[in-house]
C-alpha cells in the first residue's frame, strides 16, 4: 500500500487505481479521446467517473510523436474550464493535470488540481518541481527520450531498463530536493521507444515497482499494440487490456486509460485471481 499527500488530501492505493484521460485537443493520438466543446468534456468526466475512474488526467497540449508545442497559456485555457467542473461536481475524485509548464501547473493547482503529470520529469522547465513543492502535491515523474516532436526518430538505448532506473533514481533524489514528497513513477510507454524497447519495459516492470514508489502506466491504445497487432487505435482495446492486465500482475498501481470501465474490470479480475488461495 502507498501513501500520497496533496495538500490536505491522502490518496491510499490500496489496490490499482484507474486514471482516465480527457485530452481537450484538437490534435491527440486517439480521436475518440479528444474534446473541446464544454458539452463533450463533461460528457466524457461524467462517463468515465460513473465507470469507476479513480483520477481524472486533463491534457491540454498533445504529447503524441511529432506533436506541435503550443504555450503555457493556450494549454491552461484549453483545461480551465474542465477543471473547474470535475473539482465542482466530483469531490471524491482526484484531478491530474498533465503538463510540463510551471505556470499552467500552478494555476491549476491553485484552482484545486491534486497531481501533476509531466512527461519531462522536469527537464523542459525547471521551475516545475518548485511549484509542485510550493502546494505540497502529487508529482508523476516520466521518463521520455528526446521531446514529441523527434522522440521516436531512432531512440537508442544500451540496456533500456537499467537505464530508466538510474534515471529514476535520479530523479527521485532531484525531486526530494525541491520538496516534493508524493512521487509516482511512469515507464513512458511510447515515448522515446521503439516496440521492441517497450515490451522489454513490460516484462521488467516488476524492476520499477521494487523503488518503493507506485508505478503508472500507459498503454492505452498506443502504437506499441497497434503496429504490433496491424490495426489501429480505434481497434486497440483488447491489447490494451492484455497490457492492463499484466501490467496490474506486476506491480502497476495506477493505469492511464481511455476506457475506464475494461480497466476497472482487469482490475476486479486480477485481484480475484490474487485473493483466491
Amino acid at each position: 500500500m502507498f501513501t500520497l499527500k496533496s495538500g490536505s488530501r491522502e490518496l491510499h492505493i490500496k489496490s490499482p487505481l484507474v486514471m482516465g484521460v480527457v485530452n481537450l485537443t484538437p490534435d491527440s493520438f486517439y480521436s475518440a479521446s479528444r474534446v473541446s466543446a464544454e458539452s463533450d468534456f463533461i460528457k466524457m468526466i461524467d462517463e468515465m467517473v460513473s465507470e469507476g475512474a479513480d483520477i481524472i488526467d486533463l491534457g491540454g497540449q498533445s504529447s503524441r510523436p511529432g506533436a506541435t508545442l503550443i504555450s503555457a497559456e493556450e494549454e491552461y485555457t484549453r483545461i480551465s474550464g474542465a477543471l473547474e467542473y470535475v473539482r465542482s461536481k466530483y469531490s471524491q475524485v482526484l484531478v491530474s493535470i498533465d503538463t510540463f509548464h510551471s505556470e499552467v501547473a500552478r494555476k491549476a493547482l491553485e484552482k484545486g488540481a491534486h497531481i501533476i503529470n509531466d512527461i519531462s520529469a522536469g527537464d523542459f522547465d525547471k521551475q516545475i518541481h518548485s511549484v509542485v513543492a510550493d502546494f505540497d502535491a502529487c508529482y508523476v515523474c516520466m521518463h521520455m527520450q528526446g521531446d514529441p516532436v523527434n522522440m521516436q526518430v531512432n531512440p537508442t538505448y544500451q540496456n533500456i531498463t537499467s537505464e530508466i532506473l538510474h534515471f529514476f533514481k535520479s530523479k527521485i533524489e532531484q525531486c526530494k530536493k525541491s520538496g516534493i514528497n508524493s512521487i509516482i513513477l511512469d515507464p513512458g510507454f511510447g515515448f522515446g521507444k521503439t516496440i521492441e524497447h517497450n515490451y522489454e519495459l513490460v516484462k521488467n516492470l516488476k524492476s520499477f515497482t521494487e523503488l518503493d514508489y507506485p508505478v503508472l502506466a500507459g498503454f492505452s491504445r498506443k502504437s506499441m499494440i497497434y503496429k504490433l497487432l496491424g490495426n489501429t487505435p480505434e481497434d486497440s482495446l483488447n491489447g490494451t487490456n492484455v497490457l492492463n492486465t499484466i501490467g496490474i500482475m506486476h506491480g502497476v498501481s495506477i493505469l492511464r486509460v481511455h476506457d475506464a470501465l475494461q480497466a476497472t474490470e482487469c482490475i476486479k479480475i486480477v485481484k480475484e485471481i490474487m485473493n483466491t488461495p
